[in-house]
């Protein structure tokens, strides 16, 4: 744990490969963006205001299911500077921050469904 909190761990060029214990965590993360992206390419397809955030939530599984696999293949064959442990904490970044913006359009969705139902309100009274 002393080791996550030093420069040269996030910043060496040539690091050591991942423990198998972190190997099959990564792993794990990755197919179950995997198979999260692939039970929502199936749950998009119906439609409704559920739509607009399914395919960003599908969006966001798929690119850092990619992401994340190239993160590994680049860690598994100790490739110089793209192994490096800085990329994987970039990407935890962004993963965070893209998240944060799909569940914020997650939480517009009630406000929208409002929004319909006083539009179809006001059109049973307008010819």
């Amino acid at each position: 744990m002393q080791n996550l909190l030093t420069l040269d761990y996030w910043f060496n060029l040539r690091p050591e490969t991942l423990t198998p214990l972190a190997q099959k965590l990564f792993i794990g993360l990755l197919i179950g963006l995997a198979i999260l992206a692939i039970i929502i390419a199936f749950l998009k397809k119906w439609g409704g205001l559920y739509r607009g955030f399914l395919k960003r939530l599908y969006n966001f599984c798929l690119a850092n299911a990619v992401i994340g696999l190239l993160l590994f293949f680049f860690n598994y064959e100790v490739i110089p500077f793209l192994s490096a442990r800085f990329w994987l904490g970039i990407w935890a970044i962004s993963l965070i921050v893209w998240l944060i913006f799909v569940l914020k359009s997650l939480a517009r969705i009630p406000r929208i469904k409002k929004e319909h139902e006083q539009n179809e309100e006001l059109k049973k009274y307008i010819p």
